[in-house]
């Protein structure tokens, strides 16, 4: 697939990235959330499964610097110390494809949740790249700033509380895990227990989880909500249903007596903008933003670009995980979704080198999967 479409605009020259715009902080910070201002050098297509490519080129630039850091935030068991969005500004639907123009500025957050990736940060942002790479895709870093505010754990606990009914927005797809399924609906032991893992990997405080969770079952009170589900293409194979919107909530009479709880409360919601919500957030999803914000209509888009590919990913999925059922295939379910998320992907005008390095596959494989992909396809259709 072609990566680039050249305007006819004179290319820019790059530039580095100026120092007065690069932010810092005190050492003891654990948390911090930062947004790039991105410029595409040229007007360009980009596929709708980028966020693959950001996650990959964050953790090579990780590698370059912290080995040790780099194995542990890819292949580490715990929770994920940090998450990325995908990018927001001015993407134009094209085709199955994204545009991005040149001479508009594009916007990425990152995050982070321990204090050793907030030391990275810091070191890395002092030899900051110009550019960032996503399979000929080439995004200019124009300046970096403070998402969200350098704090402690322990800032976060501490901090007094503004008023009693709290709001959260969530304005990526969000979604659980719940009996091997996907579930996308913003419960709050839900909500909470995801809160409530990253708490306890990351502050050093950790609290009895089934209490605490039992706690937000019987007290926590949803006032408001307005939420919409959507399915979305995410991580490296497969689909996912998830919600956006916002949720208002807060405590009943009885759940205000427990003090302790009612601090830790208060102080996850605090943390939610930093960690972001359900799983797959270091792919983009699940990011969470303080208070009630209105609908991002930049990001329709893209949404509707990564609804037809779910769609189509699941459709496939279907056909494949039935054809091999019939057929008393092994691994069915893992091979289905592989060879669906290829071939859809492929349909949408992707090169298999883009899909082979997204799924850290062999391009040989990934041409492999193609071709027996559209053959268990034709077969299905002429059956």
């Amino acid at each position: 697939m072609p990566r680039a479409v050249t305007s006819t605009s004179r290319k820019p020259k790059t530039k580095s990235v100026p120092t007065s715009s690069v932010p810092t902080w005190a050492d003891k910070t654990e948390l911090v959330g930062l947004v790039f201002d991105l410029e595409p050098t040229v007007s360009v297509s980009l596929y709708s499964q980028y966020s693959i490519a950001l996650h990959a080129w964050f953790l090579k630039q990780v590698q370059q610097i912290d080995p040790k850091l780099s194995a542990y935030l890819h292949d580490g068991e715990s929770e994920k110390p940090f998450n990325i969005s995908a990018l927001s500004g001015q993407l134009v639907a094209s085709g199955k494809q994204l545009k991005l123009e040149v001479n508009q500025t594009y916007y990425w957050h990152l995050n982070a949740l321990s204090q050793r990736v907030v030391q990275f940060l810091k070191l890395w942002l002092t030899n900051l790249p110009k550019i960032i790479e996503l399979n000929g895709v080439s995004l200019q870093i124009k300046q970096v700033s403070i998402a969200h505010a350098p704090t402690t754990y322990t800032q976060l606990l501490q901090s007094p509380r503004q008023q009693s009914i709290v709001d959260l927005s969530f304005i990526s797809p969000t979604s659980f895990r719940r009996k091997g399924n996907h579930f996308p609906l913003p419960v709050p032991e839900n909500l909470f227990h995801s809160y409530l893992r990253r708490w306890n990997d990351f502050s050093q405080m950790p609290v009895e989880q089934e209490t605490f969770l039992k706690w937000v079952d019987e007290g926590v009170i949803i006032h408001q909500h307005r939420l919409e589900s959507m399915k979305v293409a995410a991580g490296k194979r497969g689909s996912v249903t998830g919600f956006t919107g916002a949720i208002s909530l807060g405590l009943s009479k009885a759940a205000l007596a427990n003090t302790e709880f009612t601090q830790l409360f208060y102080a996850l919601v605090r943390l939610a903008p930093y960690c972001g919500t359900g799983h797959k957030t270091t792919f983009g999803l699940g990011q969470t933003r303080s208070g009630w914000l209105a609908e991002q209509k930049s990001a329709i888009a893209e949404q509707l670009i990564t609804d037809m590919l779910a769609q189509r990913i699941e459709e496939l999925t279907e056909i494949f995980t039935a054809q091999r059922k019939r057929k008393g295939g092994e691994r069915t379910d893992r091979i289905a979704s592989t060879w669906a998320t290829i071939l859809a992907r492929k349909e949408t005008g992707e090169s298999v080198k883009a899909i082979a390095s997204d799924l850290q596959m062999p391009d040989e494989t990934v041409k492999t999967y193609v071709k027996l992909a559209r053959k268990a396809l034709k077969q299905e259709n002429n059956s």
